[in-house]
């Protein structure tokens, strides 16, 4: 294939659809946290949950119909908006190649870097960790002590999508988009039981703001995947989401 497509491979690009993900594993946590902290990480127009917390993860997609298998992790924030409850994306590292990246980040919004992770089971023991820049800044062990019939029904997630400006001023070229966005899940097993999270600060990959007051469940689950197509809600001030952008990337102040 060259640098311009043809109308053939751009056929076939969008020809996939709808994205699965086939015998993916995770290896989960919901927790509690602060309101203070959910007050302060959630960009505008969204609202803190009734009840303050989210949900942490670490998975191995085997097999998808993008190609290859990868891992993944993702940390999110439980929110509202218009009333409706969903979460947020603060995190979504990934070990994967460019297509995965390009699938996530660029079409859904999804702050993906690229990172180290590891998810291994052994019975009821499962161990995830991730590490960036020599830093594991999240590690989870869970011991699985019983199991659910069925899949708790789960909430849309909100993202946000924007291009920051090129004459390397503050803000954005163009608008910026809030978006919503559903992946549906089909048990195949979910068992549960209990889990220690330990949460390494990075100035980078800073999960460690997130104050877990409490885990309320964990859980490895086994499961086929579907992004569905995403819909975007409403433009949004762009001054205002400004400091909540730079989560997707690596950001470090001049010296």
């Amino acid at each position: 294939m060259g640098f311009v497509k043809t109308k053939e491979e751009l056929d076939k690009l969008f020809s996939i659809g709808v994205r699965k993900f086939f015998g993916a594993q995770m290896l989960g946590a919901m927790f509690e946290t602060k309101p203070e902290i959910v007050k302060r990480l959630l960009p505008p127009p969204l609202e803190p949950a009734d009840t303050p917390g989210g949900l942490m993860f670490i998975a191995r997609y085997p097999e998808t119909n993008l190609g290859p298998g990868y891992r993944e992790a993702a940390l999110f924030l439980r929110c509202k908006y218009q009333g409706e409850p969903g979460s947020y994306c603060l995190s979504m590292p990934i070990d994967s190649e460019e297509d995965r990246m390009h699938n996530g980040r660029d079409i859904f919004g999804f702050p993906k870097k690229m990172a180290n992770i590891q998810l291994e089971k052994s019975g009821s023991e499962v161990h995830g960790w991730v590490e960036r820049r020599g830093i594991r800044f999240v590690e989870i062990k869970a011991s699985l002590t019983g199991k659910l019939p069925e899949m708790p029904k789960l909430g849309p997630t909100f993202l946000f999508k924007a291009s920051p400006r090129i004459d390397l001023s503050p803000g954005f070229d163009g608008p910026v988009f809030l978006c919503r966005h559903q992946t549906d899940i089909e048990m195949k097993s979910l068992e549960i039981g209990s889990a220690t999270i330990n949460l390494q600060p990075s100035p980078s990959d800073p999960w460690a703001e997130i104050e877990v007051t409490k885990i309320v469940i964990a859980f490895y689950l086994v499961s086929d995947n579907t992004m569905q197509p995403g819909k975007v809600l409403t433009e949004v001030d762009g001054n205002a989401f400004l400091p909540y952008y730079f989560k997707m990337v690596d950001f470090f102040s001049a010296k």
